[in-house]
């Protein structure tokens, strides 16, 4: 009898079964494709290797803004997608390694729920069945492609975020329909390295979710570079490699592209695998959970994108944690108000809990200080003209903060601090008291809580 069962090898259900491992479960983990998942594959740390050298050939490029002249600089976009393939290949052994070390089994194989029975769930795959006491469903989620006129027809010219990074030489011209992470993403990669990037987006701002005075800060810095927006525009066709949009005023336009990119979100992957054998309760076509991750029948749990609610990595990976300590006897739930959001551009973007919209939308009162980056030495020294911004929410009451949103490098590796603060409900004072090093970019978060 296995204790532990988990059909998908994402962040969700590799750290699941390594943190299940370690703890001493029986532990099996179905993957049919490679161990990371999206993220690892096609997602997270392939974008990410790309985006590190499009930051590189830019530094090198406008190198004399700090005294430093080179000549001769060039992007070989069949090295950067080599280095790219490497790294993948080098993550994916790693995550092998870790589940060896923590003595799950590993099975390669497209796993089918057969049903429950007294003595346990049924799974079979590869010719073998497998009878677990528990099921952890990892399952993630795919990229929604919109049912728009011709996007069918319009064959290799599609793309998305599996096909983007499977090209092999790289497009003069790219049109992206959706100003989401992933777009906007890409769409900083391409244009770093000379490709026309036209971006369509249905909403009135990119980023959507994300603080909108970021992402319109964000917009501005790009369409400076080049860029080409269309916002609050609808697709209404796709020929070729033309998209046909209408414009908030009620016109026809289009766009062209030697490729075209759909990037307007991703839907959880919930059949094909039999789980309509358990009854497994749906909502909206993702599963429906609670805060320790239980589905609506015993012993059956769900984690990642399949969840529909926080699609994130990071997010996954906790998920995932939560439903091992609750098996091995730790009482543990799902907290989503310190979840950091981060865009991988140049510059970049991260953020966590309220946004001024939400709380207006949601009556929650609170106040909020902004500061531009430039108050930190470092960022001065290191981003030669950089614009950026940092904003902290605090509540009205109790002064605890609610929310923090950076635009500015390396705002990534910083939002950490924002999400410990958050979670642990510390107050403007408290933030005050704390010491930060000098200097550091980081500074800049000390620095807004005093400008309130």
């Amino acid at each position: 009898m296995i204790d532990l069962a988990i059909i998908g090898g994402g962040p969700g259900g590799y750290v699941a079964a390594e943190r299940a491992g370690a703890k001493g479960l029986n532990v099996v983990l179905f993957e049919k494709r490679e161990l990371g998942g999206v993220c690892l594959n096609e997602g997270c740390i392939p974008t990410k290797t790309l985006l590190y050298s499009a930051k590189i050939y830019d530094s090198a490029r406008h190198g004399e803004a700090y005294g430093v002249t080179a000549s001769g600089v060039t992007a070989d976009f069949g090295k950067i997608v080599a280095r790219k393939n490497k790294i993948v290949r080098k993550l994916v052994a790693g995550v092998g390694a870790k589940m060896k070390a923590h003595r799950v089994q590993v099975v390669k194989g497209e796993a089918q729920i057969k049903g429950r029975s007294a003595a346990g769930i049924e799974i079979a795959c590869g010719g073998e069945t497998f009878l677990a006491a528990n099921l952890l469903l990892c399952t993630g989620s795919e990229a929604f492609v919109p049912p728009i006129p011709g996007i069918r027809e319009a064959g290799d010219i599609i793309l998305t975020n599996r096909e983007i990074l499977a090209l092999k030489e790289q497009p003069r011209s790219l049109v992206i329909i959706g100003g989401g992470v992933i777009g906007m993403e890409f769409a900083s990669f391409y244009n770093s390295l000379g490709t026309e990037v036209t971006v369509v987006e249905m909403l009135p701002e990119i980023l959507g979710g994300l603080d909108g005075e970021i992402s319109a800060m964000l917009r501005e810095i790009y369409a400076k570079k080049g860029i080409r927006f269309h916002l609050s525009c609808r697709v209404t066709e796709v020929k070729n490699n033309e998209v046909t949009y209408v414009t908030p005023e009620g016109t026809t336009a289009s766009a062209t592209g030697d490729k075209i990119l759909v990037s307007v979100g991703r839907r959880a992957v919930t059949g094909g695998f039999g789980l309509e054998t358990l009854g497994v309760e749906l909502d909206r076509g993702a599963v429906k959970v609670d805060s320790r991750m239980r589905t609506n029948v015993p012993n059956v749990f769900a984690a990642g994108d399949v969840t529909g609610f926080s699609m994130l990595a990071h997010t996954a990976s906790r998920e995932g944690e939560v439903v091992v300590n609750n098996l091995t006897g730790r009482p543990d739930a799902m907290r989503y108000n310190a979840i950091p959001g981060v865009v991988y551009t140049n510059p970049e973007v991260a953020g966590v809990g309220l946004t001024e919209e939400t709380a207006k939308k949601e009556g929650i009162a609170c106040r909020v200080a902004r500061l531009p980056m430039a108050y930190a030495g470092r960022f001065v020294a290191e981003n030669e003209g950089g614009t950026g911004l940092c904003k902290v929410l605090v509540g009205e009451r109790h002064g605890e903060v609610l929310g923090v949103h950076i635009l500015g490098n390396p705002c990534s590796e910083m939002i950490y601090g924002a999400c410990m603060a958050i979670e642990q409900e510390l107050t403007l004072r408290e933030m005050q008291e704390i010491v930060f090093p000098h200097p550091t970019v980081s500074e800049i978060f000390k620095e807004t809580v005093f400008a309130f």
